[in-house]
């Protein structure tokens, strides 16, 4: 069984909303950001739209030094950073001044890329042999592990210090390796969650395999369109969303804030056999990963009110919905509500899981369930064989 693991803090940087406040009242009034992006149309994109959280002036100033903004090229790590750092205040967590780590705490931080920018700009002077004026940032905003790095010198963590990369299982990856951490009893708090950056060079490969909305340029709320018959793509988003897991034991001591409790979960793949592939689902590991998860968590499939599903507004959401029906034995009446915040934020790629396991707690926090948005023409083959509308 293991100790049981808790959530006390929380921060996000969503397309439309940074911070839990302005996500959490974007997401009640189903308000996108989604937008047109002109570097994009520049460039010459088919989907020239795309999901990008709005830094406000002087933002980056409360997490930052002037030292470290100088230079500063990855919008992952920024992103990241102010996710992390509002999850940690969140909790009623300080940073470690101390001469000694906090042996304790730890940062389970993923990302795919990152800082594509800054690899094209490094590119650029090696090729004309100027090495030296790369700078002193160039490493960590351009290796994978800079963002969990990053966090950790700035909070004084002792425990594990990692990045995990696995696409679009990345945010919710990093949360079940917290989980598994803290309640083998290797760490008693952890900062988890996952980012993605803002950048043509990321969203470049999809639009040329032609898997993005090209028709929505002029309409980008519009464009992103999960569970509809007439969804065309995902929509290319970016952000970060972060959590802090900590022991039920060291929680109760602090007298923190506890937004939830994690009962279990599972991780699995498709193997790339069968009907999965690397980017198309196989079934039978889908199902058997949410048929162990319920499992694992000791609940049954009728103690599930509401899922949050992955529903990319792609051709497999209705697979999606189809696997989740066959996994819990659950359809029609008895199927639970099921939403997808990718119609607001769009796919945010590494950043999704996180961002959307913010989104969904935030539902415990406020007693609700928050609604879809662009899937007024529900898929015939969701409404009519799983889903009760």
């Amino acid at each position: 069984m293991g100790r049981r693991v808790v959530i006390t803090g929380m921060g996000v940087c969503a397309p439309n909303g940074v911070g839990l406040s302005e996500f959490s009242k974007a997401l009640y009034q189903g308000k996108s950001g989604i937008r047109f992006q002109s570097r994009l149309k520049a460039l010459e994109f088919g989907c020239q739209i795309a999901g990008e959280p709005l830094i406000k002036d002087n933002l980056l100033e409360q997490y930052f030094t002037p030292l470290q903004l100088r230079g500063l090229n990855a919008s992952g790590l920024v992103y990241g950073v102010i996710a992390g750092k509002d999850a940690w205040d969140d909790a009623g967590l300080k940073p470690n001044i101390g001469k000694s780590p906090n042996w304790d705490h730890g940062i389970i931080f993923g990302t795919g890329m990152s800082g594509a920018d800054k690899f094209r700009e490094a590119i650029y002077k090696v090729d004309n042999k100027e090495v030296r004026r790369l700078g002193s940032t160039t490493v960590v905003q351009t290796m994978t592990s800079g963002i969990s790095a990053y966090l950790g010198g700035m909070l004084g963590c002792g425990n594990q210090v990692t990045s995990n990369s696995s696409a679009c299982t990345t945010g919710t990856e990093s949360v079940l390796m917290a989980y598994d951490r803290i309640a083998s009893g290797k760490a008693e708090v952890l900062l988890t969650g996952s980012c993605s950056d803002s950048d043509p060079y990321i969203w470049g490969g999809f639009d040329a395999m032609r898997i993005l909305p090209r028709d929505y340029n002029d309409d980008p709320g519009a464009a992103s369109r999960p569970m509809s018959a007439s969804a065309q793509g995902f929509v290319p988003g970016s952000g970060a969303g972060a959590l802090v897991l900590e022991s039920l034991e060291s929680a109760k001591k602090r007298g923190a804030k506890i937004y939830a409790e994690v009962l279990g979960g599972e991780i699995n793949s498709g193997g790339q056999v069968g009907e999965g592939s690397m980017t198309a689902p196989n079934s039978e590991a889908v199902q058997r990963c949410i048929q162990r998860a319920v499992q694992n968590a000791g609940i049954q499939p009728k103690d599930i009110d509401a899922i949050n599903g992955h529903l990319t507004a792609t051709t497999k959401d209705a697979l999606e919905i189809s696997n989740w029906s066959k996994a819990l034995g659950l359809q029609g009446e008895r199927f639970p509500y099921i939403n997808s915040f990718k119609g607001m934020i769009g796919h945010c790629i590494a950043a999704a899981g996180s961002i959307e396991c913010v989104g969904s707690i935030l539902q415990l926090e406020e007693g609700v369930i928050y609604g879809n948005i662009n899937c007024d023409d529900l898929h015939p083959r969701d409404y009519q064989n799983y889903i009760h509308s």
